[in-house]
């Protein structure tokens, strides 16, 4: 039987461009084309990232639930579980993680009706392995200044005011 979620578990390159020792970021494809879905992964493999890869929707939840990762990158037109309701499943169970939608036709009505289900980017296939990275790091640093902007500053602690409440 053939599995449904696939690890890619080469040796990320080029990790030093990603920032040094952090550790390498973490990304999940989903594609039910098994070339898009090879050649996808093996862009982000060579720019040093760790990458999974599922066969659909379906697959791309079971690993959702069973690992963490910091981008997912999702067709939508797929069986057992489109990219539309596998973004749905992930923002029901508020899952924090940025999404990109490479697909063939964007679902445009879907996202006009439940705005709350748009994607943080879009690619139109084809697109080539540049376009894809450019969105991968646009997306990720949007991300990363929204996470700073939450975060409390470092050495952050809360004071006592002079009238003895906590601020």
């Amino acid at each position: 039987m053939k599995s449904s979620n696939t690890s890619i578990t080469e040796e990320p390159i080029g990790v030093q461009a990603l920032g040094g020792t952090n550790p390498p970021l973490r990304i999940l494809v989903v594609d039910d084309d098994e070339d898009f879905r090879r050649l996808n992964a093996e862009v982000f493999i060579r720019s040093g990232y760790v990458v999974d890869a599922a066969e659909d929707g379906a697959a791309g939840w079971e690993a959702l639930n069973a690992n963490s990762y910091d981008l997912l990158v999702t067709d939508n037109s797929m069986p057992r579980l489109t990219g539309v309701e596998l973004i749905k499943k992930l923002r029901t169970a508020r899952m924090a993680l940025p999404v990109i939608m490479a697909t063939g036709t964007l679902p445009t009505h879907e996202f006009n009706r439940k705005p709350w289900l748009i994607p943080d980017a879009t690619l139109l296939k084809p697109f080539t392995g540049d376009e894809l990275l450019d969105t991968v790091r646009k997306v990720l640093r949007a991300n990363d200044t929204v996470s700073e902007q939450v975060a409390p500053p470092p050495h952050w602690q809360s004071q006592p005011s002079a009238d003895g409440s906590w601020q």
